[in-house]
């Protein structure tokens, strides 16, 4: 079931959700869960599962953190072996809850196709999105840690730099690169070849004005 609930979104917001999980996604089958920042001002809900999981090792993941950081964040982009983890939701599958106009975009560049979201109440990495792009790269650092979703594949890895040696718990290379192309592909047709648009800041702010 898709819901207007994206830019001009009719539904009404809900206040004082904090993370949650409910019954069904402690056993594995994930129903609704709600993410936050680390001050709870911004609640994101997401329903059911993500369609993939990954860890990104490409140079602009770095130059973001190492700007981003300097604010400094509340919660970190970066693993300790330099790779960024997201989790990946299709649009249609996410709802703000509230703070929709505490999010503020960072870009590396005027003319950068890819946006970064934090929070700006807290500086909370909130997620990634590509222009035009049908799905959100969540940040894996707003689940807590025991319900982190594991990362299935790492992407970008020919932009390492650095000689230290990646584990192999995590499948790399143009095999997993080809795979993660797949599963975008196969959530677009899913959506029905969709991307709709998420406002912030003071663009959810001139949207409510158009609505009055």
């Amino acid at each position: 079931m898709t819901r207007e609930w994206l830019c001009g979104s009719k539904t009404p917001v809900v206040w004082g959700v904090r993370r949650q999980q409910d019954q069904s996604s402690r056993s594995g089958s994930l129903a609704k869960n709600v993410v936050t920042c680390d001050c709870a001002k911004v609640a994101i809900e997401l329903d059911g599962a993500p369609f993939i999981s990954t860890e990104c090792h490409c140079n602009s993941c770095r130059e973001a953190a190492a700007r981003l950081e300097q604010l400094p964040l509340a919660r970190p982009m970066l693993e300790r072996n330099a790779g960024t983890q997201f989790v990946l939701y299709r649009k249609d599958r996410i709802q703000i809850l509230r703070g929709r106009d505490l999010l503020e975009a960072f870009r590396l560049g005027p003319k950068a196709p890819t946006r970064r979201v934090i929070s700006r109440c807290c500086n909370s990495p909130i997620f990634l999105e590509f222009q035009s792009g049908h799905w959100l790269s969540l940040y894996s650092s707003l689940w807590p840690a025991e319900t982190r979703p594991t990362p299935q594949l790492r992407t970008m890895t020919r932009d390492r730099r650095d000689q230290l040696a990646l584990d192999e718990s995590v499948p790399a290379g143009t095999l997993q690169t080809w795979r993660f192309y797949a599963k975008l592909l196969a959530a677009w047709i899913a959506m029905g070849f969709k991307s709709p648009r998420i406002c912030i800041g003071e663009e959810a702010e001139r949207e409510k004005t158009t609505r009055k």
